[in-house]
């Protein structure tokens, strides 16, 4: 712990110190509020109609695969779209039902993770109208995981019903965060999360910059309360989690996931491409099937398409 705290912040090193000494907590508790062995996009996948979708990656991402994976498992064709592929034409988002921006270390994170991959669109013209038009059809969705979580939240002045996003900054134990922790599923629009509310399951965290920062308590509560909050972190007993480590970064309110005002678009911070196969958890409870719970909301996604 000594050196933890010469190394870290000293306050979350004392409070990792703490939870380790707490005997009572009870640690990953997954908590499903669905039959996670339930497809229900499976009667969609019979159809044979396999809509497409756009990974998204830039230099430095590394997530694609998992999250090419997740979605091919869910029904989609999913098209590996590097952001030079729309800058040469070689590509354009028009000919997509759905775009998810990966996570990884874009730009090595030299330019604030995924602030530098969001500017290469803001400040280019065809760019900023492509994006612009897909994210204003009612028909189009898209979700942002890690370094795509913040870079998506740096593009909300072009996503509808996003005004309330907060952005994502550096974690407050001032180190890179490679974590098991668990999530709360929480009431919202977003179609991702359709019939996963209020359940609890365990996610692989890995981010240098995660913490949600709002302009204040305040607005973060009334974020919170408006009801387009997705996720947040929980502890061992099911409360949000508001100390570390059980909240990685520092956000307040253990926010770590939101949605737009129709529930469109949705970001967030932990990864769930990681572990929608049983087998790639840290740990799972023995009755776990191939498929782990959040297997669910990219089927979600296939059963919103239609």
């Amino acid at each position: 712990q000594r050196m933890q705290t010469m190394r870290d912040n000293p306050a979350c090193a004392r409070e990792e110190y703490d939870s380790v000494l707490d005997s009572g907590d009870p640690g990953i508790r997954p908590l499903a509020g669905f039959d996670i062995n339930e497809d229900v996009a499976a009667p969609l996948i019979a159809t044979g109609v396999r809509p497409r979708m756009a990974i998204l990656r830039e230099q430095g991402v590394n997530g694609q695969l998992e999250m090419a994976a997740a979605f091919d498992r869910a029904g989609f064709e999913a098209i590996d779209v590097h952001m030079s592929d729309l800058l040469s034409g070689r590509q354009s988002l028009q000919g997509f039902r759905g775009m998810v921006a990966c996570g990884g270390f874009s730009y090595g994170d030299v330019l604030g993770a995924g602030q530098g991959w969001a500017k290469s669109v803001l400040f280019h013209n065809k760019l900023r109208d492509m994006f612009s038009a897909f994210f204003a059809r009612q028909d189009s969705f898209a979700l942002g995981v890690c370094n795509g979580c913040q870079m998506l939240s740096t593009l909300k002045e072009l996503i509808p019903g996003a005004d309330h996003w907060p952005r994502f900054v550096r974690n407050q134990s001032e180190q890179f965060e490679a974590r098991f922790s668990q999530l709360q599923i929480l009431e919202s629009p977003a179609l991702f999360f359709a019939g996963m509310q209020g359940s609890v399951l365990p996610i692989a965290v890995a981010h240098g910059e995660g913490r949600a920062e709002f302009t204040d308590d305040a607005t973060a509560m009334a974020v919170k309360d408006s009801g387009l909050v997705t996720a947040c972190y929980v502890d061992g007993r099911g409360a949000v989690a508001t100390r570390y480590p059980q909240n990685p970064n520092g956000s307040p309110l253990g926010i770590t996931g939101l949605t737009t005002t129709d529930g469109r678009v949705t970001i967030m911070m932990p990864h769930p491409e990681r572990v929608f196969r049983t087998v790639t958890n840290s740990w799972h409870p023995e009755e776990w099937g191939e498929d782990g719970p959040w297997m669910r909301m990219f089927r979600n996604a296939r059963v919103w398409v239609g």
